[in-house]
Order: C-alpha cells, then sequence, then structure tokens
C-alpha cells in the first residue's frame, strides 16, 4: 500500500490497454519532466532535484539516484565520450520489474533515459535487455518513434 505521498512508478501502465504511443503517453502526463528539464533547466539543477526526490534505483542495492548521476565527470559529451545505460536484465531473482515497466509503459523508461542523458551529459543512451526480452521489440510491442527533425 502507498500513503498518500507516495505515487506508484507505475501508475500509467494498463496491461489491458497495452503500451500507449507517444501521442497518449504525452496526454496522459507523460513528457512534462522531459520538457521542464530540456526547456531551461541545467543539468546540476536535475541532479540536485533527483537527490532531493530521494528516488532509488530499482536493482537490490537501491542506490540513491541523484547521489549515482552526481558521480558522473562534469564534462560534456562533446569532450568526453559518455554511454547512458538502462540495465533492463532483471538479474533479482523472481522479480519482473523491468518487464512490467518495457512492456506495459516503455515510453516512461525512454523519458527517464532523456532526462537522465542530459543530466549527466551522455551522448549515446543504450537499453541492456536479457535475452527473452527481445521478443517485445520483435513482436512490436515496443512503440516507434516519429523521426526527429534534423
Amino acid at each position: 500500500m502507498t500513503s498518500p505521498a507516495e505515487r506508484p512508478l507505475t501508475a500509467m501502465i494498463d496491461p489491458a490497454a497495452g503500451p500507449p504511443d507517444c501521442a497518449a503517453y504525452g496526454r496522459a502526463g507523460g513528457w512534462q519532466a522531459a520538457r521542464l528539464a530540456l526547456g531551461g533547466l541545467a543539468p546540476a539543477d536535475i541532479i540536485d532535484m533527483v537527490t532531493r526526490s530521494k528516488l532509488r534505483g530499482r536493482g537490490g542495492a537501491g542506490f540513491g539516484t541523484g547521489q549515482k548521476w552526481s558521480f558522473v565527470p562534469k564534462e560534456p559529451a562533446i569532450e568526453r565520450r559518455k554511454y547512458l545505460i538502462a540495465n533492463a536484465d532483471e538479474m533479482e531473482p523472481g522479480t519482473f520489474k523491468d518487464r512490467l515497466l518495457l512492456e506495459g509503459n516503455p515510453l516512461q523508461l525512454v523519458e527517464g533515459m532523456i532526462l537522465a542523458a542530459y543530466a549527466v551529459q551522455a551522448g549515446h543512451g543504450i537499453i541492456f535487455l536479457r535475452g527473452e526480452y527481445c521478443s517485445l521489440f520483435l513482436l512490436n510491442k515496443f512503440p516507434s518513434f516519429p523521426p526527429v527533425p534534423a
């Protein structure tokens, strides 16, 4: 059970409806954080906000996300090649949290990666999937994105 101050990270997942497309995700409140961040916040401001939120990783250690991001060297990706890796291998025995997110609302992962990449100034993003989850992509459960204007 969650307290009134908590907001489940899976609130936008509706197994009956399937994953939202980009427009539906936006109508449900998605992309707000990315718009806010990219609309004028400095990377350090995002790291500070995430640190103050006490957001924790979903792995077994539950490490503070903002603290983890603060360890990344501050040079922009132009000066130092940086990669952001989302680990969706789900190595913890008996858990299916990554699969729930990947099947139910993969755009939430994408938005999180946009925020994280901007905050740590990473120029590349990689989603590390376990082999069994590759079928999500092969079965077209992951939405396609419209082309990004040049």
